[in-house]
């Protein structure tokens, strides 16, 4: 709730603002106060209280305050509150800083599956498996997590592109179908290319979702499916670089429900790709003998007596 909050501020009227910003200068006092009490603490009114309990989907301030209340219990078990939110100065030691920018990560995954939609990735996760192909934009440090989402894919054999430049993402948006699959990241939501591309997709009927930690965005309203990230900020760490672990937290499990939805065909699919790049790797043992000398496996004198590679091909770069 109050990863949603710190993330939907800025968009609010400026009355809900000073609301949520009372809350978030003070989550545990705002759980236990009454409607007048937080009214009067954000010098607005019980009314506007109760416009932002509805803008957060809450049908009244009771609920508001049991979330709260749940959350900051949360929070105070975990030491969370010790580390988020503190600067990083120049002088600071590593170990320090660790445990700042860990805390922040942890905090953003916690947040972010506390808030993931799950009927919305599971709605998701059988469009993907259905479809013909699925094009995936994402822009600066989205990009990656765009990249990765692909990468995971194609391993179970979904047919899928991460493009690069947005006219290329345009022209491939432009022919996909009623059918097909659009994915578009950003943080922010408001990144104008990322808008255009998946409006385009819904033009010609392609089912199209967004990955924002801003559910009322542009993007948010061009997608017919909203997940939702929630980043941590910390010093040299702005949100809209925050956001990675928490997308990569969304797009991980899209994966993996994806994969368990089509289980036997991804199991094949996983196990030929793998043995497809297995020669490309190291024997994780030595030959016997000591250094073993040539090159790649099997191309170089040496390496008849080696033992056969282990039979794990699930891991590699």
């Amino acid at each position: 709730m109050l990863g949603r909050i710190r993330a939907e501020r800025s968009s609010l009227p400026e009355a809900l603002q000073r609301v949520a910003e009372q809350i978030l200068a003070d989550p545990a006092g705002a759980a236990l106060a009454t409607i007048v009490d937080l009214a009067e603490r954000s010098s607005t009114s019980t009314a506007t209280v109760t416009r932002f309990c509805r803008a957060f989907d809450f049908g009244g301030y009771a609920g508001l305050r049991v979330a709260l209340a749940t959350e900051t219990g949360r929070a105070d078990q975990a030491r969370w509150d010790l580390d988020i939110g503190r600067e990083i100065l120049p002088a600071d030691p590593l170990d320090r800083v660790l445990g700042i920018v860990a805390s922040a990560a942890g905090r953003a995954v916690q947040e972010t599956a506390a808030q993931l939609d799950l009927d919305a990735l599971d709605r998701l996760t059988g469009a993907l498996a259905q479809a013909r192909r699925v094009e995936v934009l994402g822009i600066g440090s989205s990009a990656t997590a765009a990249s990765e989402l692909v990468f995971r894919l194609q391993r179970i054999g979904v047919v899928c592109w991460a493009r690069c430049d947005v006219h290329s993402a345009l022209t491939n948006a432009s022919l996909l179908a009623p059918g097909d699959v659009a994915i578009g990241l950003s943080h922010s939501g408001r990144t104008h290319e990322v808008v255009e591309v998946i409006t385009e997709a819904a033009s010609h009927g392609a089912t199209t979702a967004a990955v924002t930690s801003f559910s009322q965005s542009p993007l948010a309203e061009a997608a017919d499916i909203v997940l939702t990230s929630a980043p941590h900020e910390t010093t040299f760490r702005p949100e809209a670089l925050a956001a990675l672990h928490s997308q990569l937290l969304v797009l991980d499990l899209l994966y993996v429900a994806l994969a368990q939805r089509t289980y036997e065909q991804s199991s094949e699919r996983f196990a030929v790709t793998a043995r497809a790049v297995s020669g490309h790797r190291l024997p994780t043992t030595p030959p016997a003998g000591g250094r073993r000398q040539g090159g790649r496996r099997g191309t170089g004198p040496g390496l008849r007596d080696e033992a056969p590679p282990t039979t794990d091909t699930t891991t590699e770069d």
